[in-house]
Formats: structure tokens, sequence, C-alpha cells
């Protein structure tokens, strides 16, 4: 299972200043204790924990905006902006390294 605190040693940062969706070759499907998602291209299932679905909610409500997303997921759960950040990105890069996420707007150019 997929979760957003893992830590990495990349610096995907930049995520936070990129537009992403999901692609339309990864079906999803919310329940109450985990996301799951398929990724038709490749037949794989992934599951997200409830803040891993929440953020891909989130991800759908903001347009993309991952910082947008990032900084409503700080509001609901009462934390500090900044400790969530660098967490979001990487898990950012781990659904885009699945391909269950697509960048529309990357910031590096």
């Amino acid at each position: 299972m997929l979760t957003p605190f893992m830590t990495g040693d990349a610096d995907h940062r930049w995520y936070l200043d990129a537009r992403v969706h999901v692609p339309d070759h990864v079906v999803y499907r919310w329940f109450e204790a985990e996301t799951l998602l398929l990724n038709l291209n490749t037949g794989q299932y992934h599951g997200l924990n409830p803040t891993g679905g929440r953020l891909l909610q989130l991800l759908e409500e903001t347009e993309g905006g991952v910082g947008e997303a990032v900084r409503r997921l700080a509001t609901e759960y009462d934390v500090d902006e900044g400790q969530i950040a660098n967490d979001m990105a990487e898990f950012c890069a781990q659904l885009a390294g699945r391909g269950l996420i697509e960048v529309d707007d990357d910031p590096r150019g």
C-alpha cells in the first residue's frame, strides 16, 4: 500500500508548484479504510491509505494543484503545511512513477 508519509532521497518539491491529473487509464474507488486504484495499462492494483485517498480527492477538487491540495490537507488535519509538504511531494512522485497521476503543468519547464 502506498502511504503519503514515505520519505525518499530525491527532491520532489517541484510537485508543489505543479498541476497533475489522474489519467484516463487509471480507475479508482474510495472506501472507508482505503482507496483502490487500477492502472489499466499495467493491470496493477494500488492501495492508498485514507490520507492518500483524501489527497487524491483534493487534487481533483483543486483541478490538480498540488500546492493547494497540500494546503487544504494541512488545514483539515490541523498540521503545519511545512510538515507535510515534503512528504506530499514525494508521494506525488511515487504516484507518477506508477503511472497513477500525470503532470499537466511542470514548473521545471
